[in-house]
Parts: C-alpha cells; sequence; structure tokens
C-alpha cells in the first residue's frame, strides 16, 4: 500500500499542477505541458458510436444554440443524441482537436463547416451569433479554462461534473459568468433523473421517519490502463480519481436525500503498489459524514472492485434503498418497512433532455437552475475536506458551505 501525505495545500497544488509529472506524458484527451500545465489534445474516434443518420431539424425559432466542447464517448453516446428530444436546445457548433471526427461528428449533425472549431481556434466561437451557449465535455481538468473563455466570449456555460479540480477554480468560473452575465450549470444530471427526483421528495416527506444512516457506494474495476492512455488515471486532469468521477453521485445523493451539509468529515484513502493504473490517483476513497441532526452518512467509492451503484437510507420507520441509484438507465428503488412499496417514477434515461431544457429555460426565461456552479463549488470544497482527512488521519469540521473550520 502507498500511503499518501499531502497537506491540503499540497494536494489541492497537486490536482490543478502535477509538478512532479514527467514532461512527457500525455494523458488521453489533452497534453501535460511544462510546469504542469495542461491543454486539450484530439483523440481518437470512441468504439461503439452511433451517429445519426440524418441531421436533428430545429424545432422552434427560440431554440438555443449549443457549442459541444469535447467529443468522446459520453459526449457521442449519450448527450449529443438527446439534443433531439431536448424541446428547444440544437447543436450548432463542435470543437475537438481531431479533424476526421469534426468531419464525421459534423455531417451527422448537420454542423456548418464554418463552425466547426478546433481547440486552437475555440476563440472564434465569440464572433458566432449562432452559439448560445457551450456545453464543455472535457476532461476535469480543462473545465475551468475552457468555461472562462466561454464568458469572456459572451456564451452561457453548461459544464460536466465535478465543476473543476480546486475550489478557487470554481470560484473563478462563477467570478466570470457574473462578469459576464452569462449562466452557469454543472451538468448533475441525477437531479433531473425520475427515481431520485421521487426519492428528493419522498426524503422530503419523511418517508423512513428522521434519518439515522446513509450508505452509498459507487464503484468499478477499471481495466490495464494509465495516465498517457486514460485520462481519469491522471492527476493533473481528474484529480485524485474515482471520488471526482464515480463518487461524486455518492455524495450528491448524501446530500439531496438528507438535506443538510455535513458537520464533520473522517476519511481515508488507498493505493496499491506496483499497478499502473494507480500510478497517480486513488484505488479507492471512503469518508464518514456526520450531520447537524445527528444522521452519518458512510460513502465508499472505488476503481478497483466489483461493480456497484446504490444509496441506502435508514430512518427512524423504515429504509429507502435504491439498487441502481445513479445510473443512465435501469434504476429500481423501494421502501421497505410498515407497508414495503417499490416506486417506477419514470424512464430513467429522459435525465438527459430534461437537464439540457431545464439550462435552456434558464437561458430564455430566465428560471432559477437547481445545479449551479454554486452547487458544484460547495461539492468540490467537500471533496478538499475529504482528502484533507486523509491526509491528516484526522477528522475535519465544516462550515455550512463546505469551507474547512481552521
Amino acid at each position: 500500500m502507498i500511503v499518501d501525505k499531502f497537506t491540503r495545500r499540497g494536494f489541492i497544488g497537486a490536482s490543478g499542477g502535477v509538478a512532479s509529472l514527467a514532461l512527457t506524458a500525455s494523458p488521453a484527451g489533452a497534453l501535460l505541458q511544462a510546469g504542469g500545465a495542461v491543454r486539450a489534445a484530439g483523440q481518437p474516434m470512441p468504439g461503439g458510436v452511433k451517429l445519426p443518420t440524418t441531421p436533428p431539424k430545429r424545432k422552434r425559432a427560440d431554440s438555443v444554440g449549443f457549442a459541444i466542447v469535447g467529443l468522446g464517448g459520453y459526449a457521442l453516446n449519450q448527450m449529443m443524441p438527446r439534443f433531439g428530444q431536448a424541446g428547444r436546445a440544437h447543436i450548432a457548433a463542435i470543437v475537438s482537436g481531431n479533424p476526421e471526427k469534426l468531419r464525421r461528428v459534423g455531417d451527422a449533425y448537420g454542423v456548418p463547416q464554418d463552425a466547426r472549431h478546433s481547440y486552437a481556434d475555440y476563440a472564434k466561437i465569440a464572433a458566432d451569433d449562432r452559439i448560445d451557449a457551450v456545453y464543455i465535455v472535457l476532461p476535469t481538468g480543462l473545465h475551468a479554462d475552457y468555461a472562462t473563455r466561454a464568458f469572456a466570449a459572451g456564451k452561457h456555460v453548461l459544464c460536466e461534473k465535478p465543476m473543476a479540480l480546486t475550489s478557487a477554480d470554481c470560484a473563478r468560473m462563477i467570478a466570470a459568468g457574473k462578469r459576464a452575465n452569462r449562466k452557469l450549470m454543472i451538468a448533475y444530471r441525477s437531479h433531473f433523473e425520475p427515481y431520485n427526483v421521487e426519492a428528493m421528495k419522498l426524503m422530503r416527506q419523511k418517508a423512513v421517519g428522521d434519518v439515522r444512516l446513509l450508505r452509498t457506494e459507487q464503484s468499478y474495476r477499471m481495466g490495464p490502463t494509465s495516465p498517457s492512455e486514460n485520462w481519469r488515471t491522471s492527476r493533473a486532469l481528474a484529480g485524485g480519481g474515482p471520488l471526482e468521477d464515480y463518487g461524486l453521485y455518492g455524495m450528491q445523493s448524501a446530500l439531496y436525500l438528507t438535506n443538510e451539509m455535513p458537520e464533520s468529515i473522517s476519511a481515508s484513502t488507498f493505493r496499491p503498489n506496483g499497478d499502473p493504473r494507480f500510478a497517480e490517483i486513488f484505488a479507492h476513497v471512503s469518508s464518514q459524514w456526520r450531520f447537524p441532526s445527528g444522521a452519518v452518512a458512510q460513502l465508499v467509492t472505488s476503481y478497483d472492485s466489483a461493480g456497484v451503484n446504490f444509496a441506502h437510507v435508514r430512518g427512524t420507520t423504515g429504509a429507502l434503498i435504491m439498487d441502481p441509484a445513479t445510473s443512465y438507465s435501469g434504476q429500481k428503488m423501494r421502501i421497505e418497512g410498515g407497508e414495503d412499496r417499490e416506486f417506477a417514477p419514470g424512464d430513467p434515461s429522459v435525465q438527459f433532455a430534461r437537464q439540457i431544457d431545464h439550462f435552456v429555460d434558464a437561458i430564455r426565461d430566465n428560471t432559477p437552475i437547481i445545479t449551479p456552479g454554486e452547487m458544484g463549488l460547495r461539492d468540490t470544497r467537500l471533496i478538499e475536506a475529504i482528502y484533507a482527512s486523509a491526509a491528516a488521519g484526522r477528522t475535519v469540521k465544516l462550515a455550512p458551505d463546505g469551507r474547512m473550520r481552521g
């Protein structure tokens, strides 16, 4: 086992800069430059992508035009196909460092030739009135740069989770959006997924009584890889690893199912010796949260254990069990205790289009965003607290906004 003795300042610095990394490394999705900075780089077309055979059509004159920044597997397989299901959103431009992907994806989605941009000419979006917003689907270490540049170009920003690698970068993104008077939303899709929406409602109604214990686990076993092959194993691009990626869903569940912020966190991390997958990131992160009500949450996430994705809430009168809890599809949910009940509130796949529609409503109708940049900042502060606790080997106390006390 490798014991990581990062201080909070040291870990955050490593996440953002990674000065100790070899300058020749080329994490997938980006290039590492002198001083530890990263820049976006094109990657090959992911396997299994099914592009549309006919370009989708705009449905309304007030449809919001999005520039998709980053054409990886999630963008191509999950989000871009959902724009056709959204009420008033369309793909107006694409940004990638791979000319072949720009050609194939642009042709499939009917994106004009002059709206297919490389990372090098990203600044050209400022002059394109067809683009109202950008959707950033890049590795996390690139979010802050591309978001602040989009705001400088006068565009609204929908940013994939996690928002950024440090709370300082999150604050910088929020400030840039406010200066530009543009909207910022973090793509927390589970807030728009029927099972999780119903679970939030049930917990507000105290369907299991007062919460006493919440447990979440989001884990899977990553195949052989290394930082040069997979950006999720690069500290410069992914931070600590599974916590920011898969474990963030468990963190979110703990927050929206308890309707509380933790007052203290204790945590631990693990990296096995000699495994190239975990040369830079953790294999496993676990934490225990204590809430002002006395409720306790136990959160586990791993890139090196059998796949699981659940959230269990035990209260004074029953238990809410979600398994799977936050998948793309296949969710199941039941309440045990009293009269056992199973729930089927809707098709989980609508979460993607509903997320887009929610952001469009905020842009066109000035409606409140339920997953704003401030939520992403809060969660990044909690991630920093988890790593600080693990590094110090002690419990850390938290302020209501997620900042560490002391």
